[in-house]
């Protein structure tokens, strides 16, 4: 889903930035390989930001010691939101069902309508006392556009 998710984003980057270009009218600067080439440029340049958050998300869950698998304990608000710079935000809760304070690590992913991946987070909620809840924000690396929604991929108590 993932490989899908990159290959569908690079895909409708380059699309968009075709039908812009040529739209916008031409210059010299606007034949037909030019607009091709900055259209895979663009794509190129997303599909690495978000292989990067990926794999930034991947680093900071790794660095977690002795933590257990703790999805259950989470979930994320179906309402996803922007904030003033334009980033997407969703409210992530957490459920300590330990029986002793606990802190998580969570992978929130945020999704285009059709579940392509378009960003990955790492929220870390700390100190959160046995049987409580405690609520984070969980907000996207980068500027995203359109119907946007959130998930938790993963989630680590320690």
């Amino acid at each position: 889903m993932q490989r899908h998710g990159i290959r569908g984003l690079i895909l409708a980057a380059a699309a968009a930035t075709a039908l812009a270009a040529s739209l916008t009218g031409c210059s010299d600067d606007n034949t037909p390989a030019s607009t091709v080439s900055k259209a895979a440029s663009a794509a190129s340049a997303a599909g690495e930001a978000l292989a990067s958050a990926t794999a930034e998300a991947g680093r900071k869950l790794g660095e977690v010691k002795n933590g257990v698998n703790a999805k259950g304990d989470v979930r994320v608000d179906s309402h996803v939101t922007t904030d003033s710079g334009g980033r997407a935000t969703a409210k992530v809760t957490v459920t300590n069902s330990a029986s002793s304070q606990k802190s998580y690590a969570v992978q929130v992913n945020f999704r285009d309508t059709s579940g392509n991946l378009l960003d990955a987070v790492v929220v870390t909620v700390s100190d959160v006392a046995a049987g409580a809840s405690k609520d984070a924000t969980a907000r996207s690396n980068r500027t995203l556009s359109g119907d946007v929604t959130a998930d938790v991929a993963r989630a680590v108590r320690h």
